[in-house]
């Protein structure tokens, strides 16, 4: 028998509705969770909230930010929210919630108000109009932190049993997005309600569920080696957690992409600290800990992630279906401050932490796949890519982000591209 919707699944629901119900049910699970009195409760409605729900309210002792993540079923789902202490513990910059529940379905952070900026809000800043000052601020802030966070990974870098791996809740972002829980069945979960069966629109070119997850794709002239339908079987195989457990884990975040992530300036100089530790955990597979900040953080802008509609407008893009083959033009590239955010990730973060498992012979043969898989699954099953009435996506950006996720998750076939160049820069085997 289905279970009945969460608390915090409903208030999300009614939040897309805007008409004060949201407010009503949020207010509610506050006073009812901590015996405190809201008002002015406002929810805030922003392009990075795709799985969770955060915003402003008051109480007679001052003002307040709240947060919370919620996926579809996870009333049947193992694991636990929010051990946001494990961060603090291990010494990673992160902000204390001042209120918080784990129960199941009721989960939610309270923090004190802060007025500093996300990091993504200063970054898509520089995305529009990009200025070089601010800019260094910003990717000298990142550096800082993947060098701080780096550091924990290597002390806290240990064998673990899949047992332990299986626990994680981090799956949930990458693993349990492919099945239908609890039975596991695959195709199922967003793989299935998002794109099995579908059609899908691009600028010039509509396909079927079938045509497109067995095409091959060419991005701009490069030819990838993996159909979408072969990346998705892959990563079921490869990327279920009990299978994970080969390259260590470390304790993480996660999930720290620039929405989780303050950015403070003081002195000309900016620093960066953690919030919203939904996936935190002590034994996190070490070769996932960084993928959704690689994706979310720099490969999903400028724009055409979050901002769809925006990048419809400033970008072009075609395709072309014949013979099994689909071919994608763009004129999307990534921003100056984003390129600079990959080339601190491969120097300061990926390089370093890859050559310490090799180091330490911990280091899987098929590293670089199970990354990719890590990356392609990012953006493909976050959100619905597909161009439709029913989801923020528009033919422009779809194709766009399909070839995006093919890039992320596949070799091409000959030469190279941004994420092969990328991959032979982290590779510690090369000189």
């Amino acid at each position: 028998m289905t279970k009945p919707a969460s608390r915090t699944a409903e208030i999300r629901m009614h939040a897309k509705d805007a008409d004060g119900a949201a407010e009503a049910m949020l207010a509610d699970l506050l006073r009812d969770l901590f015996a405190i009195e809201p008002f002015n409760l406002a929810i805030n409605h922003d392009q990075y909230s795709l799985n969770s729900l955060n915003g402003f309210f008051d109480t007679v002792d001052g003002q307040f930010f709240f947060k919370f993540h919620q996926e579809e079923g996870e009333e049947a789902m193992t694991g636990e929210y929010y051990r946001a202490d494990i961060l603090a513990r291990a010494g990673l910059p992160v902000d204390q919630p001042v209120l918080m529940s784990v129960l199941p379905g009721e989960q939610i952070l309270v923090y004190k108000r802060r007025t500093d900026p996300r990091f993504s809000d200063v970054l898509r800043a520089l995305d529009l109009e990009h200025d070089a000052q601010k800019a260094a601020r910003a990717v000298a802030a990142e550096r800082k932190l993947n060098e701080a966070v780096l550091d924990v990974y290597l002390k806290t870098l240990h064998p673990v049993t899949p047992q332990e791996v299986s626990a994680e809740p981090v799956h949930r972002l990458f693993f349990e997005r492919l099945i239908d829980p609890p039975a596991g069945s695959y195709p199922g979960g967003r793989l299935a309600s998002f794109y099995v069966g579908k059609d899908f629109a691009f600028p010039g070119a509509t396909l079927d569920w079938e045509a497109l997850s067995t095409s091959r794709f060419v991005v701009n002239g490069v030819e990838y080696r993996d159909t979408v339908g072969q990346l998705f079987d892959e990563a079921f195989e490869r990327l279920q957690p009990s299978r994970l457990a080969d390259a260590g884990g470390v304790t993480a975040h996660g999930d720290a992409h620039n929405a989780n992530v303050w950015y403070r300036e003081r002195g000309g100089e900016a620093t960066l600290s953690f919030f919203d530790p939904a996936f935190a955990g002590e034994h996190i597979p070490t070769l996932l800990a960084e993928v959704k900040t690689t994706f979310h953080n720099i490969l999903a802008h400028p724009l055409w992630l979050y901002d769809p509609a925006l990048a419809a407008e400033r970008y072009e893009a075609s395709a072309a279906y014949a013979d099994g083959v689909l071919r994608v033009s763009s004129s999307w590239e990534p921003s100056p401050v984003r390129r600079q955010l990959l080339d601190v990730k491969a120097q300061a973060m990926w390089r370093p932490l890859l050559g310490e498992l090799a180091r330490r012979g911990m280091l899987p043969a098929d590293w670089r796949r199970v990354i990719r898989l890590g990356l392609f699954l990012c953006p493909t099953l976050v959100m619905n890519l597909r161009a439709s009435a029913t989801t923020h996506h528009n033919p422009v950006s779809s194709a766009i982000g399909l070839s995006m996720a093919v890039m992320a998750g596949s070799e091409p076939v000959a030469g190279d591209d941004m994420l092969s160049r990328f991959f032979d820069a982290i590779d510690p085997g090369r000189a």
